[in-house]
């Protein structure tokens, strides 16, 4: 019998060309992508690869089971949602960020609560790994955030635009909001004061708190801070945004975090709209275009958006 997570691994080395490729896609080794494959081999009875020193590639047979891989992962998950249709059941798994867990978690929590027999379990981890368990079916939906603007939707997604999807390989990317980088200060520090403008410049020697170098948070306040000589030195560095958060309310110190890590609504800091050229993360959800019919998944995609709303009021 044919293994379904060889099937799909096979589907992922079809879309990608290269052994390299689909393990970094995965978040597996070259070596367990290249074994998994020929135990694949094995159970189907057939050579799939046509392997060389340098690559490997489908033979006709390879190209072949691919095919039908892609249509008997399509047919598991329309079997899956029709025998769920009546109303949504099991445990769905979502994947997130840290900020987003925290600010889309509540609006899960009631959706799923309205389903009886449906569970969640919601998990943190970062970008790839979040894509890599939605490819391989071990989640079902991922909350995803990018810097780059080169995602799949992004351009739809700086548009406002989340009513459709973009879809790439066997993925479909749900642009949810545009998350911009504003200025999180203590309510009694004089730049909170609503009625002064802000002036980075004149911030430029105050405490400020920060991602570690190279984290896609911390390169987007080097570029914020550019224009005033760049980040000054920074007595401390801390991993998570919500950290950095909790000391700016103890007045500790000021930073510049994206907005939705202010979804835990602390009253102790006071918040500023930049101004210049924005530095925004966009974020998004992201499925299997096979399982977005599934009655669980949907009702995932659905609390998502209405948590939307409800941020952008």
């Amino acid at each position: 019998m044919l293994d379904t997570r060889r099937l799909r691994l096979l589907r992922e080395f079809a879309e990608r060309g290269t052994i390299a490729a689909t393990a970094a896609a995965l978040g597996y080794t070259p070596s367990a992508v290249s074994q998994q494959l020929a135990a694949l081999e094995r159970e189907a009875g057939a050579i799939l690869l046509d392997r060389t020193a340098r690559a490997a590639e489908l033979t006709d047979a390879g190209r072949r089971l691919a095919d039908h891989a892609g249509r008997i992962l399509a047919l598991i998950e329309a079997a899956e949602a029709d025998l769920s249709a009546t109303a949504p059941t099991g445990r769905v798994t979502v994947t997130a960020f840290p900020t987003a867990a925290v600010a889309f978690g509540p609006a899960l929590v009631r959706r799923v609560r309205a389903h009886p027999g449906l569970t969640l379990l919601l998990r943190e981890t970062h970008r790839e790994e979040g894509l890599r368990l939605v490819r391989t079916g071990e989640a079902d939906v991922a909350l995803v955030a990018d810097w780059s603007g080169r995602l799949p939707g992004a351009e739809s997604a700086r548009g406002g635009d989340t009513t459709g999807p973009a879809s790439a390989g066997t993925l479909r990317f749900y642009p949810l909001i545009r998350d911009p980088v504003v200025l999180v200060l203590p309510r009694g520090h004089p730049a909170a004061d609503p009625a002064r403008p802000v002036d980075l410049d004149k911030l430029r020697d105050e405490p400020w708190l920060a991602a570690p170098a190279g984290e896609p948070s911390r390169q987007a306040v080097d570029r914020l801070l550019a224009g005033t000589g760049g980040m000054p030195p920074a007595p401390w560095e801390f991993e998570g945004l919500s950290t950095i958060l909790s000391l700016v309310a103890r007045g500790i110190g000021i930073a510049a975090l994206p907005r939705l890590t202010l979804a835990v609504g602390d009253r102790r800091v006071a918040v500023r709209e930049l101004a210049g050229p924005a530095q925004a993360r966009d974020v998004y959800a992201v499925a299997r275009a096979s399982s977005v019919r599934r009655p669980s998944v949907a009702v995932i995609l659905a609390a998502l958006n209405a948590a939307v709303e409800r941020l952008n009021r």
